[in-house]
């Protein structure tokens, strides 16, 4: 499997190196029909994305006459998919989900369309109800908007309270890792076949290494210096790391190398985990009695800590169109109305409260049946998105913005290669100090291309 990921993301980078040299000329967008009242989504296979899907139809198709053809793909293949897709020019796609990583860096590559005429056309979109963090972290250095958001989230843990009181204890609001990993020890196996903790150990930059980052700036380390001297195997980021596979290791799901969230998602639904640490987009589906059998008995508290104050990611999977785009105000239509106030009500009327797409605008938070479905982890969800600080997340200056990734493009690469032997330390297969050791010297090439910038 290393070798098939290796090849997969050295394509990525000739792609995008490609697509750079040709100034993004190649073929023109539109993926939608001849007659222009069809359009083609790709979208990462998350539970809010299935909703939209099967809400499109009745609602969207029947009022404005667009058809809209979905696709559908885990996080990782979709990272691949559409970085080919719009690296390329290729033109498969009218509208993508990609996320605050990739927008600033594909919006100064070109490669996609400002869509703040859109938004600001339409007064009934509210671009002023959209959070801040969100905002910033769509926007160009320009300052233009290039991505609409969809749903955002910071990140947080989540536990099964009447496990903990069955054990007689107690969680605080603010835990470190340190007592993470106690409690994980005194929960597992607290019911047949629950294990302590699931964190997440699928290979890829947007998978392992968005938990695990989080836990390396915490603990004091960080990828780079502000002057690009890579820190891969610095004994921060080494101790981060090794408390992090040892923890998976010895109380984690089974099968944790080919764990990632919605795998995660799965197991706390199902109640074979007492104890997550992921996304708090997660909520939403964990407290919908439909999916999930630990619905009404989890508690919410924030990131775990060790010399920080907060660790919490901030992310957003949001709606983007590429640059060459032919099909442009249908596409446009979609993704306002995906994002609007209106979709949100459908959602919470029709499929329940609990799974509005939040965590972008503020109005979300003072719907009445909204926080009553989401008393549970509505404000410690808005809370962590306030408090997440990009430009500073751990204890030293960064030379990029960026919680759980770096701000370049080629993170991406050397991200996931360094995941795929951590993941392998994981299940068994290997170490942490060679792969980071490795690891160093991949990181340490990418930042020479910015030292003295």
């Amino acid at each position: 499997m290393s070798g098939r990921w290796r090849q997969r993301s050295r394509l990525l980078v000739g792609l995008a190196a490609l697509a750079l040299a040709a100034a993004c000329a190649g073929a023109g967008g539109g993926g939608g029909g001849p007659d222009g009242q069809a359009i083609s989504v790709l979208m990462v296979g998350n539970p809010q994305m299935e909703d939209i899907q099967k809400l499109t139809a009745d609602s969207f198709t029947t009022q404005t006459g667009i058809k809209v053809n979905f696709t559908i793909l885990p996080e990782n293949e979709l990272r691949d998919k559409v970085t080919q897709d719009i690296a390329t020019g290729a033109g498969q796609y009218d509208v993508v989900t990609i996320g605050a990583y990739e927008v600033p860096i594909w919006a100064k590559n070109g490669w996609l369309k400002d869509m703040t005429p859109f938004t600001e056309a339409d007064a009934a979109f509210d671009s002023a109800d959209l959070l801040k963090p969100m905002v910033q972290s769509l926007s160009g250095e320009d300052g233009k908007l290039y991505a609409i958001p969809f749903y955002g989230e910071s990140s947080f843990l989540m536990y099964r309270k009447d496990v903990f009181a069955a054990k007689g204890l107690t969680m605080p609001e603010r835990p470190t890792w340190q007592q993470v990993a106690q409690l994980a020890a005194q929960v597992d196996g607290a019911e047949p076949g629950m294990k302590g903790i699931c964190l997440r150990g699928l290979p890829g930059w947007g998978e392992l290494f968005a938990p695990l980052t989080t836990v390396v700036n915490t603990f004091g380390g960080t990828w780079f210096t502000q002057d690009w001297q890579a820190q891969v195997n610095a004994p921060e980021f080494e101790q981060a790391t090794k408390f992090y596979v040892d923890l998976v290791r010895t109380h984690g799901e089974p099968g944790a190398a080919q764990a990632g969230f919605t795998e995660c998602l799965n197991a706390m639904s199902q109640g074979q985990v007492a104890m997550w640490y992921d996304a708090t987009s997660a909520a939403g589906s964990l407290e919908d009695p439909s999916a999930s059998n630990a619905a009404g008995k989890i508690g919410y508290v924030y990131a775990p800590v060790e010399k920080t104050k907060a660790s919490g990611w901030l992310w957003t999977w949001a709606w983007a169109m590429p640059a060459d785009s032919k099909n442009a105000d249908n596409a446009a239509k979609f993704m306002l109305w995906a994002s609007s106030k209106d979709y949100e009500q459908l959602v919470g009327q029709q499929l329940g409260w609990a799974r509005v797409p939040a965590g972008k605008r503020a109005s979300t938070y003072e719907i009445p049946e909204y926080k009553q479905a989401a008393a549970a982890f509505g404000d410690i969800t808005l809370k962590s998105i306030q408090e997440v600080d990009p430009t500073n997340p751990g204890v030293q200056p960064r030379p990029t913005v960026g919680v759980q990734y770096v701000a370049i493009p080629e993170f991406t690469d050397f991200a996931t290669k360094i995941s795929q032997d951590i993941s392998a330390a994981i299940a068994g297969n290997g170490d942490v100090g060679p792969a980071l050791q490795s690891g160093q010297q991949l990181a340490q090439t990418a930042g020479d291309k910015y030292k003295g910038g």
